[in-house]
C-alpha cells in the first residue's frame, strides 16, 4: 500500500489548486498570501502560457501531467550561490521519479532525463534583496500520463510511457514535495556541499566523453563540475577546461 505524504495547509505550508492559469510561476509572482508561509505550492490542471527556460514554452495536455510551482524565501542563500536552489528542486524531483522506476538523472541546468529523453522541465526565478535570495519560485512540469506530444520538442517521454500504465498524479506530487522538504532542510542547515555532492551523483553524463557545441563549433568533452553560480565546467579532449553559462553550450 502506498504511503501518502500530507499536503494539507499548516502554519508553514500552503497549497493552492487551480483549474487553469497562464503559468503557475506567473501566478506566484502576483500572489499575495493572507499570511506568509515557508513554502507555498501552486498546482494547475492546465496552463495557457506554460513557460520553460529562456523563451521556451512547455507543452502539457490538460489533466494529464503535473504543473506546479513552489515559492520559498531562502534568505540563507547568497545570490552568488543561488544555483543550490536548482539543485534542491532537481534532486527532489529526481528522487521522487526514481521511486517509480530507476534510471532518472538530472541534466544541466534544470531538466530531468530518462535515458536520453526529457521528462521534466523547470524554471527557477529568484528575487534578490541585497546579497541574499528573498524569494525563489521553482516551476516544474512533469510528463506523467501524456502519451502523445504534438509540439516539435525532440525527445519527450512520460512516466506512463516508461511504466506502461497511468500513474496517480497526486502521489507523484506528494513524493516530490516530501523530498523537496528533505533537501530544503539540508539547505536550512547550510549543508550546501552535501547537496552538491548528491547532485553530482545524479548528474546526466558526468565525466563521460560526449559531443558538445558552442559558438565556435563542435567539440568532445566531459562534464567535470557545476559551479555554485550554475556555470558548467567541461574538460575537452585537448585537456582544456571550458566554462559555460546557461545557453552558451549545447548537448549533442
Amino acid at each position: 500500500m502506498e504511503r501518502h505524504f500530507c499536503l494539507e495547509d499548516s502554519a508553514w505550508f500552503r497549497m493552492v489548486e487551480l483549474d487553469e492559469v497562464d503559468s503557475t510561476n506567473s501566478f506566484l509572482k502576483r500572489y499575495h498570501a493572507p499570511e506568509p508561509r515557508k513554502v507555498t505550492l501552486v498546482t494547475a490542471e492546465f496552463q495557457t502560457a506554460g513557460r520553460g527556460s529562456a523563451s521556451n514554452t512547455w507543452e502539457s495536455a490538460a489533466g494529464k501531467n503535473l504543473l506546479f510551482s513552489l515559492l520559498t524565501h531562502p534568505r540563507m542563500v547568497e545570490a552568488e550561490r543561488m544555483y543550490v536552489l536548482s539543485e534542491v528542486v532537481a534532486l527532489a524531483v529526481c528522487d521522487a521519479l526514481n521511486g517509480f522506476a530507476p534510471g532518472f538523472q538530472i541534466k544541466w541546468p534544470n531538466d530531468i532525463y530518462y535515458g536520453d529523453r526529457k521528462i521534466v522541465g523547470m524554471l527557477i526565478e529568484n528575487d534578490l534583496e541585497g546579497k541574499v535570495i528573498s524569494n525563489c519560485i521553482m516551476g516544474v512540469g512533469i510528463n506523467v500520463n501524456q502519451t502523445r506530444f504534438e509540439s516539435d520538442a525532440p525527445n519527450p517521454i512520460s512516466l506512463a510511457q516508461i511504466l506502461g500504465r497511468e500513474v496517480d498524479r497526486r502521489l507523484v506530487l506528494e513524493k516530490v514535495v516530501e523530498r523537496f522538504l528533505f533537501y530544503y532542510g539540508w539547505l536550512e542547515d547550510h549543508r550546501n556541499e552535501k547537496i552538491h555532492k548528491e547532485y553530482l551523483n545524479q548528474l546526466y553524463r558526468l565525466e563521460e566523453q560526449h559531443e558538445f557545441q558552442d559558438s565556435t563549433g563542435r567539440f568532445l568533452a566531459s562534464i567535470q563540475d557545476v559551479e555554485p553560480t550554475g556555470h558548467l565546467l567541461l574538460l575537452d579532449a585537448e585537456g582544456k577546461m571550458r566554462r559555460y553559462a546557461f545557453k552558451e553550450v549545447q548537448f549533442l
